[in-house]
């Protein structure tokens, strides 16, 4: 299993959403490196939620449920989505300021390439932030 962190603005999609739906598809993602790491997904992963926008703040945990496939919207062919599914949300929002104030992430992707919205979440990063949220 692999671990990952979705980024999304919580106005036009939040966690809030995904719960409502149940399951949804991620889409949007067109920069080229989040795009490789939507292909490398497979159904089981975990990824973080992550509202941008004035929240700045990890707030739960979506299950990826399919293997990427193309992309409905993209009649190119280019681009990739998953569906994922909701699968909780942390104690307590871990938010961007704690995570630049602990040395553990310095060298992370949502640190060093703030714009990236699709990145992997490393083993020890990810029990950090669920540490941090207090669960």
């Amino acid at each position: 299993m692999a671990y990952w962190l979705l980024k999304t603005e919580p106005e036009e999609y939040s966690y809030e959403d995904l719960e409502r739906a149940g399951r949804d598809v991620w889409d949007g993602v067109r920069n080229p490196t989040a795009q490789r790491h939507l292909r490398a997904m497979q159904p089981g992963d975990l990824a973080f939620i992550y509202h941008t926008g004035t929240e700045r703040a990890v707030v739960g945990i979506a299950r990826v449920a399919t293997a990427p496939y193309p992309d409905p919207q993209d009649p190119a062919g280019r681009f990739v989505v998953v569906d994922v599914e909701p699968a909780g949300r942390l104690p307590r929002k871990v938010t961007l300021a704690a995570i630049k104030a602990d040395p553990a992430f310095a060298g992370w992707e949502l640190v060093r390439l703030p714009r990236l919205s699709v990145m992997p979440v490393p083993e020890p990063l990810w029990q950090r932030i669920l540490a941090l949220a207090g669960g």
